[in-house]
This record gives structure tokens, sequence and C-alpha cells, in this order.
């Protein structure tokens, strides 16, 4: 039981790094552009929201190492974190758009590298594939958001995708089933941060 328990404890450790690093990205971010309440408010609520999820998750699962992969993960969904601060802030002023091309690039970079560093170091886990199509759905979510104030709401729908499948399969199970691989998701799902950003 002792080890379990410091497993865990190991565990809490790497979340609570992962939201640290949110706070100080979002301290750089309010302190390079002068971010507003709005900015400040989604990116902490991202910040706690993501380290409480995650630790529930690493809790309930049997992962002894939080691993290189998630840790890349983490670093993305940090990331996510800002491009949430900032497309909330755009709503009270213009955005720096370099900005948040730059970070948005960045975690659509590293989408390409965690699965592979998972694959290369033999840690690929369930919740480490659920962690990292949950950051990309909400990363294409947030995108979605700050596009629709420039294209339209039928933008929304891209973003939506992910919680509109939840949703279905709170009335058909049968969605909760495991998906074969499939190098046609990954493409879709490549092509849209692409298309977003």
């Amino acid at each position: 039981m002792a080890l379990n328990n410091t497993y865990d404890a190991r565990l809490q450790q790497e979340t609570a790094v992962g939201a640290g690093v949110q706070i100080l990205l979002l301290a750089l971010l309010g302190t390079a552009i002068g971010m507003g309440v709005a900015g400040w408010l989604s990116g902490l609520a991202f910040a706690f929201a993501t380290w409480a999820v995650l630790s529930r998750a690493l809790h309930r699962s049997a992962l002894r190492s939080f691993g290189p992969a998630n840790r890349v993960t983490l670093g993305r969904a940090a990331l996510v974190g800002g491009v949430t601060a900032l497309v909330a802030d755009s709503f009270q002023s213009a955005p720096p758009v370099t900005l948040l091309v730059g970070l948005t690039a960045v975690a659509l970079l590293l989408d390409g590298v965690d699965g592979k560093v998972a694959r290369r170091t033999g840690t690929c886990s369930a919740l480490g594939a659920r962690f990292d199509m949950e950051v990309d759905a909400f990363l294409i979510l947030v995108l979605s958001v700050y596009v629709s104030t420039l294209l339209g709401p039928w933008v929304l729908l891209i973003g939506a995708m992910r919680y509109a499948f939840v949703a279905a399969a709170h009335f058909a199970p049968w969605l909760n089933a495991p998906l074969p691989p499939s190098f046609a998701r990954k493409t879709v799902a490549a092509v849209q941060g692409m298309a977003l950003l």
C-alpha cells in the first residue's frame, strides 16, 4: 500500500508541476500583452480543470510512472491553456495574432511528438492516448471559437464534434467501445488543427 501511495504522490507532483508551468505561462503572457480578466480567468480555469481531471485519472489508473510522452502532452496542455487565455482575451481587445499562431503552431507540432515518444520508450497507455486526444479536442474547440468570430458560427461545429460524440455516447453506450487505430482519424484531426491555424 505504501508503494502505491509513493507512486500516487509522484504522479500528483507531476500534474502539479504542469499546473505551475501553466500559471507561469499565463504570467508571461499577462506581462507581455497586458492580458485582461477574461484571459486570466479562462487560463486559470483551464489549468485547474486540467490538473483536477488528470490527477483523478492518474489516481484511478494503474500507471506507476507519468512517463515522457505524458510530459510532452502536459507541455502541450500548458500551451493550449495559453491559447485559451488569448482567445478569451480577444473578446475584449485585439489579440496578438503572431503570439496566438506561435503557441498554436508549437502545440500542433508537439502533437506529432508525444505518440512517437510513447512508442519509442514503451510507455503507451490508454490514459496517455486519452489525455492526448482530449488536449487535441480542446485546442480545436478553442480555435474554432476564435475563427467563428471571423467566419461565422458554422465553424463552431468543427470544435463541437468531439463533445457531441461524448454526449451521444451517454445515450448510445456502444459508442464508448475502443476504436481500432486509424490513420484517417489522425489525419482529419491534424487537418482540422492546421486549417483553423
